[in-house]
């Protein structure tokens, strides 16, 4: 009830103002005749004088007008001889015209002057608007936020209430409570968007961008003045504004799509071109030294068979591992990667790491360095075995030959960590947390070393799995990286 009140209160501003004005004369009339009663004061001229320019600041020109009006009534009528009569004797007739005049130009003087400072500050206010609107649609990049933006924006231009609907979402402001009957003008202005009246004093106008439109806004004002001009305009420049933005974010969002197809397509065209040059390698040795076994097996030494052999069992072992990586990937993007975690013993499987790939790069220095007392880790011991492979094979594919890749293994508080260390071309410091990013292959690595960029990005998949988590930092003391996992101990 009180809302309701207040509302009615302000929709009848104008005839307030006038009734106020009354009040004031009225006010200067009881003065005026207290001090002709009371102190035998005639000349009150000045008290009907001070309600005329109390009502042209404090209520406007109209109001000012019909207090002087009012004010040389009652002084003609209660104060110039004969009293209580309009008549007028001869020597106050000057007395009567001289206060009109100077009532009606002080009032219209007053008034112009408040009506200026009024339409002066409603163009600051206006102004400020557009500049915080205007800086808050530059500033948003979604839909949604700008949607919601206008309709606070809409709601204190109109100081009143406000509703954006784009499509089937429906954005209010602050207090604004949208009626079925509102809804459905909304959803029709949005095919039409003509300016129309809605229900219950709502004004509609459809969002217009680019030729298309993208919506449809609704406002009510509080107020009912008769000068709406400058206002309306606010709030046709405000929509204009906010449907601008709303267009600019769809197109926003419409070149990132299409940018993130590009890059999709060119990061299939790379994983296929790597993964079919990892697999073509490894394919092509097994089907030429099984090829050369079965074809000349009779005719080679011992020490030849044995190494084709070998060479068969090493590529096989190396497209297992490339073949592992790519399920790994598959189903950390499917989060469908369950992780059982149970105690292990973190020492045994950095020792078969290093059994495996101390044979494979004998142009390298593969050392280990473990602790006296155990390593118990609390994990999965395969897949942190897969993803010490993954740190352990990229360090030796980039240090330099008869460089040194260092695993060490220590215990720090309650958490394991091991660290491969290399000796290759490290990575620009700004670049490391790129390096567990998908496809992602430093500018400094070397060229011909092929690959898909996959390896370092399954090892902190598998990591995060199982409540690890793997870090990369420069060598303090040379050229190469330095790669840390850390792994919960076990309880």
């Amino acid at each position: 009830m009180l809302n309701y009140a207040l509302t009615a209160i302000q929709r009848h501003r104008r005839t307030l103002s006038y009734a106020g004005a009354v009040l004031l004369v009225l006010a200067a009339n009881l003065l005026a005749f207290l001090l002709d009663q009371q102190l035998g004061y005639a000349r009150v001229s000045m008290v009907f004088l001070a309600a005329v320019l109390i009502s042209a600041v404090r209520l406007g020109s109209g109001p000012a007008y019909l207090s002087a009006a009012l004010g040389f009534v009652s002084y003609n009528f209660y104060l110039v001889e004969p009293r209580y009569t309009f008549g007028v004797e001869s020597e106050d007739i000057v007395i009567l015209i001289v206060f009109l005049s100077v009532a009606m130009l002080t009032g219209g003087l007053a008034g112009r002057v408040r009506d200026q400072a009024r339409q002066s500050r409603d163009r600051a206010q206006t102004t400020s608007v557009l500049f915080e609107a205007g800086r808050d649609f530059a500033a948003l990049g979604e839909e949604a936020p700008i949607a919601r933006r206008l309709a606070d924006g809409l709601a204190g231009a109109a100081q009143g209430k406000a509703v954006v609907v784009i499509g089937t979402q429906v954005y209010s402001s602050e207090a604004a409570t949208p009626s079925a009957a509102l809804l459905e003008a909304l959803r029709a202005c949005q095919v039409g968007g003509a300016h129309v009246e809605g229900p219950d004093g709502w004004r509609l106008r459809g969002l217009w961008a680019d030729g298309r439109q993208l919506g449809a806004a609704a406002w009510r004002p509080l107020l009912i003045q008769s000068e709406e001009v400058d206002q309306f305009r606010l709030i046709h420049v405000l929509l204009d504004m906010g449907a601008s933005a709303i267009a600019r974010a769809r197109l926003g969002r419409a070149w990132a799509e299409i940018e993130a197809r590009n890059r999709t397509e060119s990061l299939r065209n790379a994983l296929l071109s790597s993964i079919s040059h990892d697999l073509r390698t490894p394919l092509s040795a097994i089907l030429a030294s099984a090829t050369s076994l079965k074809t000349f097996g009779g005719l080679f030494e011992p020490e030849v068979r044995d190494d084709l052999l070998d060479t068969i069992t090493e590529e096989a072992e190396r497209l297992n591992a490339f073949v592992a990586n790519l399920l790994s990937m598959t189903r950390l993007e499917a989060d469908a990667l369950a992780v059982q975690p149970s105690p292990f013993e973190v020492a045994e499987g950095l020792d078969r790491i290093h059994r495996r790939y101390a044979p494979r790069w004998p142009d390298r220095r593969l050392t280990l360095n473990l602790p006296e007392a155990p390593l118990i880790g609390w994990g999965d011991s395969i897949l942190f075995e897969q993803a010490l492979t993954n740190v352990v094979e990229n360090a030796l594919r980039f240090s330099p030959e008869s460089g040194e890749v260092r695993i060490a293994a220590r215990r720090a508080g309650e958490t394991i960590l091991v660290q491969v260390s290399d000796q290759g071309p490290g990575a620009p410091e700004d670049e490391l947390g790129l390096l567990f990013e998908k496809f992602y292959r430093s500018p400094s690595a070397n060229p011909n070393l092929q690959g898909a960029g996959l390896g370092l990005s399954i090892v902190k998949g598998l990591m995060e799995a199982m409540g690890g988590e793997v870090s990369a930092q420069l060598r303090p003391d040379g050229p190469g990286l330095i790669v840390t996992l850390s792994l919960p101990e076990a309880p």
